[in-house]
Order: C-alpha cells, then structure tokens, then sequence
C-alpha cells in the first residue's frame, strides 16, 4: 500500500479531499512517467492539482502555493480535512510553511549562469553550487536547471549560501497541520523502483515521451523518465541506456526526497504495512 492508497482511506474515512503535491502530476499530458493515481482512484475522491495545467503553462511554486490556499479556504469553510499528498518539499513546504524571502540580485547575475548553461552544462554550474552551498546541494534537484541556477544566482549576488534564506519565512496560514511520512528500506525502496519503472515502459512510456518530443525543451520536461528519453530519441543514448538512467535518476530523486523531510522533527514516521496505526493516528490528531 503506497501513499496514495492511505491517503484516500484517510480522506474517505475523515471527511476529506486530497491536494496533490507532486510538481510533476499537475500536468495533463505527463501521465505514465508521473505515476498518477489511476481513475478509479480520482473518482473514490476528489483530487486537486491532477491533470491541472499543461507543460506550456508557466507555472512556478508562488502559483501552486496561491491556489492551494484558496482550495484550503474553501474546504475550511465547508469543514473538509485536506490531505496534502506528495513528494515535491518544495510544494508541501510552501503550503505549510509560507515562501522565504530573498534578497534581489543584479540582472546580469541570471544572464552570466543561462550563458554558462549553454556553454559549460548543467552538471558543471550544479559542481560549482556544491562548492559554493553543498547544504542545498544535498536536496536540490539537479537536472532542474531553474533550481540550479537560482541557488547560484544568490550565492552569486549576495555571497551567501542560498541555504543561508531558508527557513526564515513566517507560517503562512492559520491551519492546524498533522505531518505524516512513509518509510521503507531503501534495498526494498530501490527494488520497487526498478519494478516500477519497468511497469512504466511495458505502459507505454516511450511511446508517451515520443509524443512529448517537440516541447522537450519546455522546463517541465526537465523530468525524469522523460528527459533519458530525449537523450534517446537523439541517439545520445540506446533505449536500454536511458532505462537504466531513468532508474538511477529515480532513485537519487528518492534519495532527496527522504534527506529533505528527515530534517523535519515534526513529520511522525510509518511502514507503508502500517495503515490501522496511521489511521488512529489521523483520527486522533484531528479529534476523532
């Protein structure tokens, strides 16, 4: 049982709607490499930011965390739990935690690093970000060239770390907010991922990432299990070896993802085997 399971058994059994915070299943058109819930999911309860807007969209995480607050608003006044669900930190730290603020830099700060992507590459501006802040380096995305360059941007103008700005931001609602995480080994959470993966080819997925070709250089096909297919498409790579670094990437991603949250005391750990204590657990945070 994974997290999406939970989640609507948590949401049908306390009254409740579920909020996607997956920076990725928003968009219509990644389906299979986004692991969406399936639709006799979406119809057991109602879902948000699934199938929300296009990979043309501009969209940035101000967007999703505004229209998130307005879906909590909503639901607060028709006494409705909402169960925000998924793995982007930065999404789930936005809503909960409200955005930190930065400094602003030069223009031409942003203008040198596009220049030097161009030139030099992602993985050489993300070795120079190790250098400069290796605490964001840890966590950040590293084939998200946005994130990449805005982490340098301000080390650049303000020489800082741009680790330096988290976590100073003030709580930005007025909520009550219960965290909950999933745990399992990682030799069985890596084994799951080879599976899935796997799954996700034999579903089509390079048929889908075919048909995605001509927007691959829109940032929000800067995802993994689809941009190792781009790689493929363009004979960089052969198919066997852009599945094998749809993996590998996956699996950093994962990796990330558990050192981003592990650093908040307030998340309360489970088994994903553990769904009755999970749900006394819920019930017992919000009263019931």
């Amino acid at each position: 049982m994974g997290k999406t399971d939970i989640a609507i058994d948590l949401a049908l059994a306390l009254n409740g709607e579920i909020l996607s915070a997956d920076s990725r299943q928003i968009y219509k058109e990644l389906n299979i490499g986004t692991a969406k819930p399936i639709n006799v999911q979406l119809e057991a309860v109602v879902h948000h930011f699934i199938n929300s807007h296009s990979i043309t969209d501009r969209y940035t995480v101000f967007d999703y965390a505004r229209e998130a607050h307005e879906i909590l608003s909503d639901l607060h006044q028709r006494q409705r739990n909402a169960f925000l669900v998924g793995g982007s930190g930065l999404f789930v730290n936005a809503v909960v935690d409200g955005l930190d603020e930065f400094p602003e830099v030069a223009t031409n700060i942003r203008q040198e690093l596009n220049r030097e992507l161009k030139q030099e590459g992602l993985q050489t501006l993300f070795e120079k970000l190790k250098q400069q802040d290796p605490v964001y380096a840890e966590v950040v995305d590293q084939n998200n060239p946005r994130r990449v360059i805005r982490a340098l941007e301000i080390c650049r103008g303000t020489g800082k770390p741009f680790s330096s700005f988290l976590g100073k931001k003030a709580h930005a609602h007025n909520y009550s907010v219960n965290k909950i995480g999933l745990e399992i080994p990682r030799e069985e959470l890596y084994v799951n991922i080879d599976k899935r993966v796997d799954t996700m080819i034999n579903q089509g997925l390079v048929e889908e990432a075919r048909g995605l070709y001509k927007f691959r250089e829109i940032p929000a096909m800067r995802t993994v299990g689809y941009q190792e297919l781009m790689e493929y498409f363009e004979d960089k790579v052969t198919l066997k070896e852009a599945i094998e670094k749809i993996k590998r990437n996956t699996r950093r991603y994962a990796k990330r993802q558990l050192t981003w949250f592990k650093k908040d005391a307030n998340i309360k750990w489970f088994q994903p085997t553990e769904r009755d204590q999970i749900m006394e657990y819920v019930k017992g945070a919000v009263g019931i």
